[in-house]
């Protein structure tokens, strides 16, 4: 009878705390970049539509219907 067993490397020792988290010390978070808005200085991500006046490069791209005050 013939076994079909795959052999796995195995560590010799056990990764310690300290050089587990050495290791990932690049895997970190970035905090995301944040402009204004140009026409309404709505702080937004860049390369993206204003929520508030619905303009992106100077052109309204949202269609978003201002309230008109008589």
């Amino acid at each position: 009878m013939k076994l079909n067993l795959q052999l796995f490397a195995v560590p010799f020792r056990r990764t310690s705390k300290t050089k587990k988290r050495m290791r990932r010390t690049h895997l970190k978070k970035e905090v995301g970049t944040i402009t204004k808005c140009p026409k309404c200085g709505e702080a937004l991500r860049p390369h993206r539509a204003c929520k508030k006046c619905g303009y992106y490069k100077n052109e309204d791209a949202l269609h978003l219907k201002t309230e008109e005050k008589e």
